[in-house]
């Protein structure tokens, strides 16, 4: 695991990972070029030595900023900043009762759904039980984004620009799909998910078009 550069930001990503995912959507929407270093979550890379020094926790993402050479962890946190030093196509709202609104919802999926399905929560789980478990509490916190969304969507999750929101949303569904949630119960968020898809932002994000899928899921 090389030293990063100074030329561009560097990414630490799993192809896979919703956390991952959400911050590569960020980085296409705001035209950032970036250098991305797979961490093989499956392989335990995100325990070795040198990758701790980097990220304590183990978890992907980790985000090298070019400008400063921080290192910055946790999706959100992430996301948030890059929104800040690249207001261009800003994923939040300006108005406060807006953006506090889009956090909800941005909160909603990163916090209450999307632990569930990590890796370490279903490897403690066990083989036998973690695809019923996952299928069950992803479906019950749709039950709740779905009603949420129901007052807040347009074309995307909140109104017609496209905001944090969105970017939390494509990765949840993919492991909703993955699990055998049956979405066509969700039909805001699976009209959404199908409107987001169809960007080319969200196209190259997705992990079969990462450098670390493996060729049978491409």
């Amino acid at each position: 695991m090389s030293s990063p550069t100074t030329e561009r930001p560097v990414l630490y990503s799993y192809f896979r990972s919703s956390c991952s995912w959400r911050v590569r959507i960020a980085l296409n929407l705001k035209k950032i070029d970036y250098e991305c270093r797979p961490i093989n979550l499956l392989k335990s890379e995100q325990r070795s030595e040198e990758y701790l020094k980097i990220q304590p926790s183990g978890f992907v993402p980790a985000y090298i900023d070019n400008t400063t050479g921080k290192t910055l962890s946790q999706s959100i946190s992430i996301l948030e900043y890059l929104d800040d030093i690249y207001p261009e196509h800003s994923l939040l709202p300006k108005d406060p009762l807006d953006r506090a609104t889009v956090r909800a919802l941005v909160q909603t999926i990163a916090m209450d759904i999307q632990p569930i399905a990590n890796l370490r929560i279903l490897n403690y789980v066990g083989e036998d039980k973690k695809a019923e478990w996952a299928a069950h509490f992803l479906a019950e916190g749709f039950k709740v984004l779905e009603a949420m969304l129901a007052k807040t969507a347009g074309t995307y999750a909140f109104g017609d620009s496209i905001t944090m929101a969105d970017l939390c949303i494509v990765p949840q569904v993919y492991n909703g799909v993955r699990f055998g949630v049956d979405m066509s119960a969700f039909p805001i968020i699976s009209r959404i998910n199908r409107s987001l898809g169809e960007l080319p932002e969200f196209e190259a994000a997705h992990p079969s078009r990462q450098i670390d899928c493996p060729a049978d899921l491409k």
